[in-house]
């Protein structure tokens, strides 16, 4: 999602199975505090007290995935509530998760008259890592999380998941109990679908002007079918790419997550294109009529979300088509979510049942998510769709 060529070590998010080895890699530091003393040293953040720092996380996630369940009983009993004592939320932070929880209630409608509804849910936070600074702690946390659809038909995909990064805020009191304070996503994408946080925008070069416009898709339902007609790539092996490393990153590629402008999501579909038949076109990074990448290098029509587009059009490896219902299995399709003009997302399709394709993608990672929701959780973007 980047529109630019970034420099850096390469950053991976590992994910530890289970919450006592997860919560071992942060930091113990500082003096002992002592409850009810007088402020005079800061508290220390042990290995128990960063354990239920795991699992406070673990409910505030939790609790918003319960909201987008369909008729679950307990959605007006939040796990947050449990939490008291050493660590808790904040009061101003449990404001903020009870309105996060109504806006996501209000997605859930939302998204039961698009057709998407979710009987069952599971999530799981790994800490992986926290800093503490005086009286404030910083935890670094992944959340992983299931969604299983309500109905499906024949061979409809029955779940979608995916994976956010976060970065909590945890602030102690004066009598050395911490209170969850601030939370954060970490991810630039802001696609999961528990998330009120809006999308990075990208802004395209100065190459806009000159390079061609991809029409707008329509996102209304059942139009015309745009069967696929032709064999020149490997639609099955781009979808099969896809969904193996959807989380599970190849190393043969750098990781561009949480790096710049952007994240990750044109080069992870790039790579899946690539292993479905695209050949690299070597030549000048910077040229946009040129496309490559590997572990050592990558044009910016690899990485980037704009670049991309104008190399497909370019080279007429792809062709536009009228709405984001016909893509098919390989297909890609990017979004304009500030509608500014530069195109801000990019994914690829790795199944299609019942007349919806579903898309799979970077930042956030995110497997077999439908059109249909996509649409319903940004009716005001502007969609391109690709034939490839």
């Amino acid at each position: 999602m980047k529109s630019r060529k970034l420099s850096g070590t390469r950053r991976r998010v590992t994910i530890v199975g289970a919450a006592a080895t997860s919560v071992v890699a942060g930091v113990a530091l500082l003096p002992n505090w002592s409850a009810g003393a007088a402020v005079s040293d800061d508290p220390t953040v042990d290995a128990r007290t960063r354990a239920t720092f795991q699992r406070l996380a673990d409910a505030v996630f939790t609790d918003r995935t319960n909201a987008l369940v369909d008729g679950r009983a307990d959605a007006d009993k939040p796990l947050t509530d449990g939490f008291s004592g050493d660590v808790a939320l904040s009061s101003g932070t449990a404001r903020t998760e009870d309105a996060t929880r109504s806006a996501l209630g209000q997605r859930k409608e939302k998204l039961a008259r698009a057709g998407e509804t979710y009987r069952a849910a599971g999530t799981t936070v790994t800490l992986n890592a926290t800093r503490v600074t005086g009286r404030t702690a910083k935890a670094e946390v992944t959340e992983t999380t299931t969604l299983t659809y309500a109905r499906t038909r024949g061979d409809a995909p029955k779940t979608t998941g995916f994976q956010a990064r976060h970065e909590l805020t945890f602030t102690a009191d004066r009598q050395g109990d911490w209170r969850l304070t601030g939370i954060r996503d970490a991810d630039q994408g802001g696609l999961a679908v528990n998330t009120l946080s809006k999308p990075a925008p990208v802004k395209a070069t100065a190459a806009a002007d000159t390079m061609p416009n991809a029409p707008r898709a329509a996102t209304t339902r059942n139009p015309a079918a745009a069967p696929k007609t032709g064999t020149t790539y490997d639609y099955k092996a781009m979808a099969a790419y896809a969904e193996k490393h959807w989380n599970a990153y190849n190393k043969d590629y750098p990781d561009f997550s949480g790096r710049g402008a952007g994240g990750d999501c044109t080069n992870f579909v790039s790579q899946s294109l690539k292993a479905g038949g695209w050949k690299h076109v070597p030549g000048y990074v910077y040229d946009y009529t040129r496309w490559f990448g590997n572990a050592d290098i990558q044009s910016h029509s690899f990485i980037g979300v704009n670049e991309w587009s104008w190399f497909a059009q370019n080279s007429k490896r792809t062709t536009p088509l009228a709405n984001v219902y016909q893509l098919e299995v390989g297909d890609v399709l990017q979004v304009d979510f500030d509608k500014d003009g530069s195109k801000d997302h990019t994914m690829i399709v790795t199944y299609k049942s019942g007349g919806v394709p579903y898309l799979t993608y970077h930042s956030n990672n995110t497997l077999r998510r439908s059109v249909a929701s996509l649409v319903a959780s940004y009716p005001n973007a502007y969609y391109y769709a690709y034939r490839t």
